[in-house]
């Protein structure tokens, strides 16, 4: 859902939460799946960095972006290692794989009908990530807005099992598409609500790895809810 017009700030802070918290402690062959692609140069970015044997499966609806990142992966010779398919995650079989990471649409606004839809999270902000959130993988890596509820996001995750096993958070000033009027006036509402939390024209983007409390004895859930909501 995301397209190929993405900041290219926020892109490498994506690409360094892979790195970090994906990519270099994945095992032999482990795989990976992605909601979101774009035109998919944090992916591509990190592949070119690090030494991975998995298989990385994008979903990607956006067909320009999607012919864009084919055209990228043959050029650096990806092809078996990054497979993006021109469609939604959410309507595959949802493969399996041992992560599923993203960088999901996280604009809240009243409706779609914004300067780019495609970047239209529902009314909250927070749709899509708590959709991804719901479908069980036992490790996800998504990146979470300070002004699109992210105590939602939260109290989700742990209703779903999922403890923070480690974040990185990054402060951005609103662009272009989180300026809209009719973007920053719900943003503001929102606010009212302590469903947004933001300072000036700062919000805080974290990228932030989730992984299923089973399987972890590390849960910063308290200390990420603190970081997102002290603006």
């Amino acid at each position: 859902m995301k397209d190929i017009f993405i900041c290219p700030e926020e892109s490498n802070f994506y690409s360094s939460c892979l790195d970090n918290f994906v990519i270099r402690n994945c095992k032999n062959y482990e795989s990976i799946v992605e909601f979101g692609s774009g035109d998919g140069s944090p992916v591509i970015n990190s592949l070119l960095k690090n030494n991975f044997d998995g298989v990385i499966q994008g979903f990607e609806l956006n067909t320009s972006a999607w012919k864009v990142a084919n055209s990228t992966i043959d050029e650096y010779n990806l092809t078996t290692k990054y497979i993006i398919h021109n469609s939604c995650l959410f309507n595959s079989s949802q493969p399996d794989a041992e992560y599923l990471i993203a960088n999901p649409p996280y604009l809240p606004a009243p409706d779609n009908d914004i300067y780019m839809p495609l970047l239209f999270g529902g009314i909250d902000g927070a749709t899509v990530t708590n959709e991804l959130l719901s479908l069980g993988y036992e490790n996800v890596l998504v990146l979470i807005s300070s002004f699109s509820n992210p105590t939602s996001t939260l109290n989700l995750a742990k209703e779903n099992g999922y403890c923070v096993q480690n974040f990185m958070v990054l402060p951005l000033q609103f662009g272009y598409y989180s300026s809209d009027p009719k973007v920053k006036k719900h943003i503001e509402k929102l606010r009212e609500n302590k469903m947004a939390f933001y300072s000036g024209d700062y919000y805080f983007l974290a990228g932030v790895l989730f992984k299923k409390c089973h399987e972890s004895g590390i849960d910063l859930s308290n200390e990420l809810a603190q970081v997102m909501t002290s603006l």
